[in-house]
């Protein structure tokens, strides 16, 4: 743990204010669930809160199945990182934080089609250009709630997708979304 040299009271209804600058450093949005854990040396932590991250092996398993059938890269991301990934390229996606643009596509719940080059093409990672493939993204969807997203990244810039990977990325994020309920 990193001390911010930062001290907060709790008031008298027991609740401590994260400061302005630790939220905006971490993303953390008003409303966002978080996580508490507690230490053997009276450390209470905080941690966003992810459900995707409760089924990463499902997730995985899954993404493994639609990259095996389509061919391309499936990567499954929660608001933060890149939960699980299979196909060409899969350990340079994997576990990586996502970039601030799909963060706000998601936020959005923006569908994206982007063939090479297109301008509705984004990155996909944090500090990272965007694809030169074509990409599909697909939000996931869990009782009104944005909890990620399907992503598929062609094998090559030749490639192009067509409606049959936008309907599996369609059919995993609605999988995965119903899963979660």
């Amino acid at each position: 743990m990193k001390a911010t040299g930062i001290v907060r009271r709790i008031d008298d209804l027991g609740r401590v204010v994260v400061p302005k600058e630790i939220r905006r450093t971490m993303r953390i949005r008003e409303g966002q669930a978080m996580e508490i854990f507690t230490g053997r040396e009276g450390e209470i932590v905080l941690k966003k809160y992810s459900p995707l991250e409760e089924m990463t092996d499902c997730a995985a398993e899954y993404a493994k199945a639609l990259s095996s059938v389509c061919g391309h890269l499936v990567c499954i991301s929660d608001h933060e990182q890149i939960v699980a990934a299979s196909g060409p390229e899969q350990k340079s996606y994997l576990g990586k934080a996502i970039s601030p643009e799909l963060d706000q596509a998601l936020t959005d719940r923006r569908q994206i089609d982007a063939p090479p080059d297109s301008r509705e093409s984004i990155p996909v990672l944090q500090d990272q250009e965007c694809p030169s493939v074509h990409e599909i993204v697909t939000p996931i969807l869990c009782s009104g709630d944005i909890l990620g997203a399907v992503i598929l990244l062609a094998k090559n810039a030749e490639t192009k997708m067509a409606e049959t990977e936008k309907s599996l990325a369609r059919v995993a994020a609605l999988f995965l979304g119903t899963r979660m309920e």
